[in-house]
Order: structure tokens, then C-alpha cells, then sequence
């Protein structure tokens, strides 16, 4: 019947076999349990661990047992199961991860501490954020506890996989682990991993700026405002000074008298009119106010439009200390020439300071006459073309510039493309990848940003062909293929890019064409040709 195949109708039972109970394992002697080793199996048959090898009932010639007594077996390890060894074991893991928060002009992400628990009894981790009370963010239980998915190849988050300093990515959030209690320090150490070393947690700025002060007692100076209006009334520092106004269109040297009131530490700026001049005869310059050195240095969230800088919003104002002879001050985005001072000004700043040299400067300049052969053109205003600009200043009735016809038919469709990458602070231009074409013919310039899926941001054309010209050039000089190596950085219209690809026919051309093209920039483009060469195939 063993030889007959499992199927119904095929097993029979044994007749001989009545008893299909298990035997008890235990015994009692004096009250206690004890081991009982089984004799038979269910159904009265022998188990096979209590029959008797033949090879034992052999005599032995020698036998070690009669000389120095029977060897004392070793006791059996008890077998425990994992829920039972690991039970209540719990490794814990101190963590943080930033949250962007958006459309607050106070703070630009949040720190949130969290707590990892891994549970070794089944592999299993939850994530819990302690609540802070009156934060106003939904806190507690941020992950239940379960199995976390590592990737898509099935894979689980396993207490190997940890360590102190690195990053963790549960579900798509990413997590820095800093630190570890005593217990998970010397369970890792006991299984061969040794930690990294400890980090504290980052604090969260704006957090840490509502923070109150710790409230400091300072002694009242003895001279108060009351004092400085009763000794310093009417005493007043006066300053003749210069306006260097020579950067703006038909600018020249205006003479201004600066005053500083010690009573308030107001400044007063006053103009210096001379008869006929030509000039409107308004005497006050500047209002007199307390002056500060940079009135720009406020915070982006100060309403500017509306409201005035007060003692709260500014860092430092003009003081006595600030003011020399030689030196030139930044007022409200004018230059002002100290060059000379009253004998009160002197006798204060020696009484003060201890100045002894305040002598005057000599700024008087004979005027230049105007060369009748010297023929200069004013600079580029920003308008139109400089091409076009310049025509203004070339004829009474403007005739449109010259283009040079030869270069266009021996340039015509030759356009040299670049692949390039945003350079910005914002995490949201960190993908973005642009094309940009350059004209040979016209030397204009086009940039084409191609469509990337879930980006969010629509692609397409991001400037139309224009001639770019360098920063800082004021429209006379224009970027040129010289200009595009693989690396450099170009500045477009307060748009910084950076080179990162270019077509083969881009090499070829500037191989071709050596003379205008710098060296570095051909080799720039050779190595990163010949590096995609030696790339394999996926």
C-alpha cells in the first residue's frame, strides 16, 4: 500500500493501531515537573530516537568511560522564540526634517522634531512627533506602526539600515537622524555596527526668535535727553561740503552746507545758490531728521510704501564720529566731499575727539574748456539698440544702421546650441533646463525651456532673439561663443545660467574658427565629448 499513489480511495488505515493520543511529556515526582522523554509516537508506534543503534551493543577495547567516568552531557538549550526574546525591545532614534513653509515673509521652513521606534520583535517602526502645546500644527503619531516599504523591490527598513548622521526617506519625507538612547547605542554595538557620532538637534529659527528676551535691568545714563537739550541747545555742527552729482546726465559740483543739530542728532542738508545760477532758489536740500547710514538695511517684510523708518527698523544712524575732513559721504544715494568746517566744529571735535588737524581742502577746479575737435558720444541710454542709439548722434535725421550683408550670407543658418542649467537659490529653478541658441548672423541669442512633466512650470520659449549683453557693460559689449565654455557661469538679463552640454557641430565650429575662440573653451568641449564617447550603453 506505500507504493500506491495519495488519491481517494487509495489509503487504508492500520487496524492494528487504537491509540492516536499524544503521550504526555512531563511527570510529577515529589510534587514538581519534570521531562518525561516520549517512548512511543501517536498510534503506539516506536520512535525512532529510542531504538538501539547497533553499533552501541559493540565492546569496545578500549573504553574511555571506565577510566575516567561517563561524560556529563551538555545540558539543551531552551529554544525561544523571537516575540518572546525580543519582546518589549524597542530601538529609539532621535530625528528631524525640514517642512517649507510658503508665502510667510517671517520664515522660510520649519524644523520638527521627531522619534523613530523600531520594534525588533517584528521589524516594525513608527514615527511620532512630540506635541508642543499652542503650536498649532497637528503633532502625535505621524507614521502607524508597520513594516515601512525601503523601495520598490520589496525591501523593508531593517535596524541595519540605521545609523547616527544619515538620512532616512519614509513614504517620499526625508529624516536626519541625530541621536540614540543608552539601550540602541549598545544593541548596535553588540551586533558589529558602530555609530557615527552624536548630533544635536537643529533649532527652528523663527521658534527661536519668539523666544522672549531674558529680561536685563540696565542703569539709566546720567545724561539723559533732558540734560542734552539743556547743554547742547543751539549748538549746531556745520559742515561745507560738495555734491558730487558728475554721474547723472549734465551733473556737475554742487556746494552744500551740511548741518548737524547735537540736540536731537538731527543732519540738515542746505543748498548754496549763487546769483544766477539758473537754479530754483529753495535753500533746504535735505530736511532736517536723524540720518540713517543705511536707510536699505531693513527687513524684505517692512511696508516701506506706507510707513517711515523709525529708531526700531534702523541699525545705525550718523552720529559726530562719522563725519571728517577728506571723507565722503553716502546720503540718501548722493555723494557729499567734506572739505571744510566752522570754528565751532573745530573746537568740538578737539574738545570731543581730540582732533588737532582739521584743516580746509582745496576743491576749487579751473573749467575745462571744450575741445572743438574732440567729438565724444554720450553712453548708452537703455533704449532700442546701442546701434540705433548711436545713429541719433551720427545725423540730424536718424537713418537706420548698417548691417553687414557678407557676414549673414556666410553665417546664414549656422546656429550654435547649448544646453545650460539655472543657478539659483530657489529650490524650484534647481531642475529646470534650458536651450540656448545662438545666431551666428546676428549674434542674437534665444532661449527655449522644453516642457518637463510634473514640474509645474510651463515650458516654451523664455526669451525671445535678442543680442545679450554682458553685465556691467552698459549695452558696448555682447556675449560671443568665446563666452560658452562648458562650466562658465553667463549672466542673461539678471538671469544666471550655467553651461552644461553643446552640439558636435559646436566643437567642430570652434575648432574651425580657433582664432576668436580661447583654447579653454575648445577644450572644455572636447572633454565633455569624449567623455560621453567612453560612456557605455545601458
Amino acid at each position: 500500500m506505500a507504493t500506491l499513489p495519495f488519491l481517494p480511495g487509495n489509503s487504508f488505515t492500520d487496524p492494528t493501531k487504537q491509540q492516536y493520543h499524544r503521550n504526555q511529556t512531563l511527570k510529577y515526582t515529589n510534587g514538581y515537573a519534570l521531562p518525561k522523554k516520549p517512548v512511543r509516537g501517536v498510534g503506539g508506534a516506536p520512535l525512532p530516537s529510542t531504538e538501539i543503534n547497533p553499533a552501541e551493543l559493540e565492546v569496545a577495547p578500549i573504553n574511555p568511560a571506565l577510566t575516567y567516568g561517563q561524560a556529563q552531557p551538555e545540558p539543551p538549550q531552551d529554544f525561544v522564540p523571537a516575540h518572546v526574546a525580543f519582546d518589549k525591545k524597542v530601538l529609539l532614534f532621535e530625528a528631524y526634517f525640514k517642512q517649507t513653509v510658503h508665502e510667510s515673509p517671517d520664515e522660510f521652513y520649519r524644523v520638527r522634531p521627531v522619534k523613530i521606534y523600531y520594534y525588533l520583535e517584528d521589524d516594525s517602526i513608527s514615527v511620532v512627533e512630540p506635541v508642543v502645546p499652542n503650536s498649532g500644527i497637528p503633532q502625535g503619531k505621524l507614521i502607524k506602526r508597520h513594516r515601512l516599504p525601503k523601495n520598490d523591490l520589496g525591501q523593508f527598513w531593517h535596524w541595519k539600515d540605521f545609523n547616527l548622521g544619515i538620512d532616512v526617506t519614509f513614504y517620499g519625507k526625508v529624516f536626519h537622524v541625530c541621536k540614540c538612547n543608552k539601550f540602541t547605542e549598545d544593541f548596535m554595538e553588540s551586533e558589529g555596527i558602530l555609530l557615527n557620532q552624536c548630533e544635536e538637534l537643529i533649532k527652528d529659527p523663527y521658534a527661536e526668535s519668539r523666544r522672549l528676551p531674558v529680561y536685563q535691568h540696565e542703569t539709566p545714563n546720567s545724561f539723559d535727553k533732558l540734560k542734552q537739550f539743556l547743554q547742547l541747545d543751539r549748538k549746531v555742527l556745520r559742515f561745507y561740503c560738495l555734491w558730487d552729482d558728475r554721474d547723472a546726465m549734465f551733473g556737475e559740483m554742487r556746494p552744500c552746507i551740511l548741518h548737524y543739530y547735537l540736540v536731537d542728532d538731527a543732519v540738515e542738508v542746505r543748498e548754496v545758490h549763487e546769483p544766477n545760477d539758473g537754479r530754483d532758489p529753495f535753500p533746504v536740500l535735505l530736511r532736517r531728521q536723524k540720518l540713517p547710514k543705511n536707510r536699505y538695511n531693513v527687513k524684505e517684510s517692512f511696508p516701506a510704501c506706507v510707513l517711515e523708518l523709525t529708531e526700531h527698523e534702523v541699525q545705525e544712524w550718523f552720529s559726530p564720529a562719522d563725519f571728517s575732513m577728506g571723507k565722503t559721504l553716502f546720503i540718501n544715494g548722493r555723494k557729499f566731499l567734506i572739505y571744510d568746517c566752522d570754528e565751532f566744529t573745530r573746537h568740538y571735535y578737539f574738545k570731543m575727539f581730540g582732533v588737532k588737524e582739521m584743516d580746509p581742502i582745496d576743491v576749487s577746479t579751473p573749467k575745462a574748456r571744450a575741445s572743438a575737435t574732440s567729438r565724444t558720444f554720450p553712453p548708452y541710454n537703455g533704449f532700442g539698440s546701442p546701434d540705433d542709439s548711436l545713429q541719433n548722434c551720427l545725423s540730424l535725421i536718424p537713418q537706420p544702421p548698417k548691417k553687414d550683408f557678407i557676414k549673414i550670407l556666410e553665417n546664414d543658418g549656422k546656429i550654435l546650441r547649448f544646453s545650460a542649467v539655472m543657478d539659483s537659490s530657489r529650490p524650484e529653478d534647481a531642475n529646470r533646463k534650458f536651450i540656448i541658441s545662438y545666431r551666428l548672423a546676428d549674434e542674437m541669442m534665444q532661449i527655449y525651456e522644453p516642457p518637463q512633466r510634473n514640474a509645474g512650470i510651463l515650458g516654451g520659449k523664455f526669451l525671445e532673439r535678442t543680442r545679450v549683453p554682458k553685465p556691467g557693460s552698459h549695452g558696448e559689449e555682447f556675449y560671443t561663443p568665446a563666452d560658452m565654455a562648458i562650466g562658465s557661469k553667463i549672466e542673461i538679463f539678471k538671469h544666471k545660467f550655467v553651461i552644461t552640454d553643446a552640439d558636435e557641430y559646436v566643437l567642430k565650429w570652434m575648432e574651425e574658427n580657433s582664432e576668436v575662440v580661447p583654447e579653454g573653451t575648445i577644450g572644455s568641449l572636447r572633454m565633455k565629448h569624449s567623455g560621453k564617447e567612453e560612456k557605455p550603453l545601458d
